[in-house]
């Protein structure tokens, strides 16, 4: 153990504070963080820090997350136990998922952590996502991609990158697919979740190869299947994009009867138009409703993967030359549930 963290501040409310009722960010709260910490928890570590940037998550671009990405890439591996990432919480699950993949060979913890609230708000739990990173790294023997976020009157929970899936609308919280964390902080001791769909410590021990496409394309519309959606209104005439990700309902369904809101027509559409449509999230060994029957052969399948995990991808398929479909059947960092 080298008993050193490198930390990387990029922003978010765990980097904020509240001036007058607005939340905006604010470059000396990183060290209150680390401060907090020191006050609550004590200890050893010696932390290395680095601002490669400080934006609001929901502002980021394209550009943010490579800046993201390489200052990730320059930390010297052999130096630290491991990596902690700060991010603001409205895009946290795409970053999680985006780095799971071009990351999944890493050989040291990358745990990302945030906030609901600034660190000076007594509802923040901001210090305790940061010591539960802190307490994983110093547990475990391998590398990978997490999430460590602490749920209203929960433990704080470690997700793995790959599972972690998008917020609850108005509290915010985090979840695994299917509610199966990766494992959770105990009485600030690290206790894995054993289940048949978690990863074993093993398996995470062993090496992985690395991931194929590293590039991100934004040349796709998404589209998230609701009660009386009128695909009409989805004409690409003046832009067209590359992709099309379409989330369907929880039973891998979606309307295949009437005119607008046939989902058949809108596929005949785009086919014609060649752009390729994804349809997320299907079980592999789930049941076919009868009002799916066919759409497999009509379009791109993301089989046993979250929609967020689909998402990127797709994305970085298109970023990287690569087919959406092979780059969806792969599995870097057990992001696949069967």
């Amino acid at each position: 153990m080298n008993n050193k963290i490198c930390v990387i501040f990029t922003g978010g409310t765990i980097g904020s504070y509240v001036n007058g009722g607005v939340v905006d960010l604010d470059s000396e709260t990183s060290s209150l963080l680390i401060t907090k910490y020191r006050e609550r928890f004590g200890g050893a570590i010696e932390f290395d820090v680095l601002h490669p940037l400080n934006i609001l998550s929901e502002n980021m671009q394209p550009a943010d997350l490579e800046t993201m990405a390489n200052c990730i890439r320059s930390v010297d591996k052999t130096k630290y136990d491991g990596i902690i990432l700060t991010h603001g919480t409205d895009t946290l699950c795409f970053t999680a998922n985006y780095f799971s993949q071009i990351f999944c060979d890493i050989p040291i913890p990358l745990v990302l952590v945030s906030a609901l609230y600034p660190i000076e708000d007594e509802r923040s739990r901001g210090v305790e996502n940061f010591a539960g990173a802190v307490t994983f790294i110093e547990s475990v023997d391998y590398g990978g991609v997490f999430v460590s976020f602490e749920n209203h009157s929960e433990n704080c929970k470690i997700h793995l990158g790959s599972r972690l899936t998008s917020a609850t609308q108005w509290r915010g919280e985090y979840e695994s697919i299917l509610n199966v964390p990766y494992g959770e902080i105990r009485g600030w001791r690290f206790v894995y979740n054993e289940n048949q769909y978690n990863p074993t410590p093993s398996e995470l021990r062993r090496p992985r190869a690395a991931c194929d496409a590293q590039k991100l394309c934004t040349d796709m519309v998404t589209i998230q299947a609701h009660s009386l959606l009128n695909f009409d209104y989805y004409r690409f005439n003046e832009v067209k994009p590359k992709a099309v990700m379409v989330q369907l309902y929880h039973s891998g369904t979606v309307c295949t009867e009437g005119d607008k809101a046939n989902f058949k027509n809108f596929l005949a559409y785009c086919k014609n138009l060649g752009i390729e449509v994804v349809i997320a999230t299907v079980d592999s060994k789930a049941r076919t409703y009868g009002s799916a029957l066919g759409l497999k052969d009509m379009c791109t399948v993301a089989y046993d993967i979250s929609f967020e995990m689909a998402t990127v991808k797709a994305l970085l398929a298109l970023g990287s030359g690569k087919s959406i479909k092979s780059e969806l059947d792969k599995n870097y960092f057990f992001e696949k549930l069967h």
